[in-house]
């Protein structure tokens, strides 16, 4: 990793000083032990805080969409002539790439709106997970070494195996290599287990339709509709959500235990041809709600009757934005 650190810094100077791009997103050392933090970096100078390892959890999309859209409004009152045109780069895994191959199809945005530093990935710790591994206690220092994490901790030293605490979306990565870049850093990593995709999904559908939804019901009674997974998620970015939406009021704004199961249900099922398994929804979820199981239902279901993976390819339309001859039989259209 520290290699690939040395030169994911020196590419960026490199493009900030030729003006290849205007702003980078990436991730710096956090404020905390053992957290990373997205950054965005102007300047040649501010290369040299660019991290790198398995402590950078959030997918960095989100932000490339939230920038570039924000600059195009901005451009809006300004004359066709004096528009500025800027280049947004990021450093980008397999599933970011993913996340930006959706955006393109989606046309939220040019390609050449968007610089892509590709980095190979060997997955990011779970910071819930590791924080279990420990019993709760308090992080006061630490280190990777060696798939070792090292701490100093409230309650002495403590070692635990990067391996055991790798996020459940990274143990079985499909794509954990950039698929689309303009710049690639380092070698490609090795590949994880994505044979066990779909594992705990199966063991779901094995349970009956009442005991399928009492575990949804169970999951969803624990949201207390922050919103966070929303906000997080890179393919979050309609201008105004559902949820925010009055007329019509797809669904109240109170914590109602029947508001909040629609509220997600609704959000899962526009993830359908969308989800690239980042976990950045899971990462950032405070009361722990399990929303993989049931975006990675969705996500097995896609793929099973629409040979579609999201993002995995730009000439894969995502199934519910094209019409698919051979898949798309017809015979669940509505007809008056």
């Amino acid at each position: 990793m520290e290699n690939i650190e040395t030169k994911l810094r020196e590419e960026a100077k490199r493009l900030l000083l030729e003006k290849k791009a205007d702003v980078i997103i990436g991730y710096e050392k956090g404020t905390l032990p053992l957290t990373a933090t997205p950054c965005f970096i102007t300047t040649p100078e501010e290369a040299d805080k660019l991290v790198w390892n398995n402590l950078c959890t959030q997918n960095l999309a989100k932000f490339v969409h939230d920038l570039v859209t924000q600059h195009k409004n901005s451009q809006k009152r300004v004359k066709p002539e004096d528009r500025k045109k800027k280049v947004v780069g990021v450093i980008a895994r397999g599933c970011t790439t993913r996340s930006l191959i959706i955006h393109l199809q989606e046309r939220q945005y040019e390609r050449a709106d968007v610089l892509i530093i590709g980095v190979p990935c060997e997955g990011y710790v779970d910071g819930k997970g590791l924080k279990g591994k420990i019993g709760g206690a308090d992080i006061l220092e630490g280190s990777i070494e060696g798939g070792q994490i090292k701490m100093k901790t409230s309650d002495g030293d403590k070692t635990v195996a990067l391996k055991d605490v790798l996020a459940d979306c990274c143990v079985t990565c499909r794509f954990n290599n950039p698929i689309i870049s303009d710049v690639m850093i380092g070698s490609q990593a090795p590949a994880m287990n994505p044979d066990a995709e779909y594992n705990d999904v199966k063991e779901f559908e094995s349970k009956s339709i009442e005991e399928r939804w009492a575990y949804f019901v169970k999951e969803m009674a624990k949201c207390m509709r922050c919103n966070a997974c929303r906000q997080a998620c890179p393919s979050c970015y309609c201008p105004v959500c559902f949820v925010e939406q009055s007329q019509p009021q797809w669904v109240g704004i109170g914590e109602g235990e029947s508001d909040t199961e629609v509220f997600q249900f609704m959000r899962l099922y526009h993830m359908v041809g969308r989800c690239v398994d980042c976990g950045s929804c899971v990462s950032v979820c405070p009361m722990g709600v399990d929303l993989r199981k049931f975006l990675k239902k969705i996500d097995k279901d896609c793929f099973e009757f629409f040979g579609n993976r999201a993002g995995s390819d730009m000439e894969d339309m995502p199934p519910l934005g094209k019409y698919d001859e051979q898949h798309d039989k017809g015979d669940f259209v509505y007809n008056p």
